[in-house]
């Protein structure tokens, strides 16, 4: 198998009041799918990092950093995140490359 490269995709709300206001029932399960998704992505050695900005203006963003073959599946694993799929958030793919990581500062 190649080495895997890194990627990163950039999520925001479609609907940035789901962070100021709260989600609807609908949003709040749709991202209970999210997390589960990249909770599987853990397991499957894929998800390097995820995490999201701690404003809830429209700026607020969140970021999945992860590794693939190439940027078709890249593609693929962004595209088949449940918030990305259902339109709740909408997602940008960046090739990436972490440069310093300290894992006791994580």
């Amino acid at each position: 198998m190649a080495d895997l490269q890194q990627w990163l995709y950039r999520i925001q709300p479609v609907r940035p009041e789901m962070l100021t206001e709260g989600p609807t029932p609908e949003e709040a399960g749709i991202t209970e799918q999210h997390f589960d998704y990249l909770n599987d992505l853990i397991g499957k050695g894929i998800l390097i990092l995820a995490g999201r900005t701690q404003n809830t203006g429209y700026s607020s963003f969140g970021i999945i950093i992860f590794k693939a073959e190439n940027e078709v599946a890249a593609r693929e694993i962004m595209l088949s995140d449940p918030a990305v799929r259902l339109r709740q958030f909408r997602a940008e793919l960046y090739p990436y490359r972490i440069a310093l990581l300290e894992p006791g500062n994580v």
